[in-house]
């Protein structure tokens, strides 16, 4: 039997740095893990991306492929945004895809994949008028978005823990949300 295909998203937050076990915590979930980056994202593993793509056993995209290219990846079964930046929240609720990331989840929330997301911020960016909306769309739409007791809590401005990122809470709630949907 083939393992289920995890789009693994990650945006330009402290946790990113920290990919790797977010990797190897949905490996050991049985997911079988893609990566996929914010360009943003991507710079942050400038050097190393041959790691992650060693890791999983597919390559890292960060970009849009060319009119004409196949697919690299295999087809989700599953996404997970995670870590979630503030920035991509409020593109993402306000339907904005101009990331190959952020294209992934909004066309897939709305092919019957299920997805999920994680954020990463400070309250400072969380107390931003834009940040209660975009969530409440994503809810609309379908989206599992992870805060509060059963997520992350934004953390007080330069006191985040990017180290401490609860990757198995949100592997455990995606599984959750797609048995849910029957997927």
């Amino acid at each position: 039997m083939t393992k289920p295909v995890l789009y693994l998203i990650a945006c330009a937050a402290g946790p990113t740095q920290h990919i790797d076990r977010g990797v190897s915590s949905a490996q050991a979930a049985g997911w079988d893990t893609c990566v996929i980056f914010t360009p943003a994202a991507a710079r942050w593993w400038d050097g190393r991306l041959d790691e992650l793509a060693e890791l999983t056993g597919h390559p890292v995209r960060s970009q849009y492929k060319l009119p004409g290219e196949s697919d690299a990846l295999p087809k989700a079964d599953a996404m997970l945004v995670a870590p979630l930046s503030c920035t991509s929240l409020n593109k993402w609720g306000a339907g904005i895809a101009d990331t190959l990331a952020l294209g992934l989840v909004s066309e897939g929330v709305h092919m019957g994949v299920p997805v999920a997301a994680m954020p990463y911020f400070n309250q400072a960016q969380g107390a931003q008028p834009a940040v209660a909306h975009s969530i409440a769309a994503l809810r609309e739409q379908g989206v599992l978005y992870l805060d509060g007791p059963d997520g992350y809590e934004p953390h007080p401005p330069k006191q985040g823990n990017p180290e401490g990122f609860p990757w198995d809470a949100a592997l455990a709630a995606l599984h959750l949300h797609r048995r849910q949907s029957g997927s």
